[in-house]
């Protein structure tokens, strides 16, 4: 096989692994972002129990598409070992196909990814930080 496309492939396939890891690493700076203004402007609310409520939905969303973007990294991983391995091989297969999913079965499954220690310690903490918060406000009220 000619080593230019084997090294087209491999770049094409090291550029959706960034663009995963980029997008996980965003979602972090946004999730941090909106709770650090959500809490700070949650005193001069009018029900600063119910917003910090609201800043739930964000923070699961937040969470959850972290876990998503984090397990399609880890297909594209499992992707550029399959290219490593075969195709020096002389194996076609696949060529330039950059669908993950067919390595689904071999990464964890999203609910798995969602708990896994990092991202259950960076997004469980502010979860229950918050739900602290508004146990306080609704006891204080």
């Amino acid at each position: 096989m000619d080593k230019e496309i084997f090294h087209k492939e491999i770049d094409l396939i090291q550029a959706c692994i960034t663009r995963m890891a980029n997008n996980s690493f965003l979602l972090k700076g946004w999730s941090i972002t909106i709770i650090a203004v959500v809490l700070a402007l949650a005193d001069k609310a009018g029900n600063p129990a119910l917003l910090s409520a609201i800043l739930l939905i964000p923070l699961l969303s937040f969470w959850y598409l972290d876990a998503f973007f984090l397990r399609t990294e880890k297909m594209y991983r499992k992707m550029y070992e399959w290219i490593i391995v075969n195709r020096p091989k002389k194996i076609k297969e696949h060529l330039y196909d950059l669908n993950p999913h067919r390595f689904s079965n071999e990464v964890d499954s999203k609910w798995k990814v969602m708990w896994s220690v990092t991202l259950r310690y960076f997004y469980g903490i502010p979860f229950l930080i918050t739900l602290a918060i508004i146990i306080y406000r609704i006891i204080k009220c």
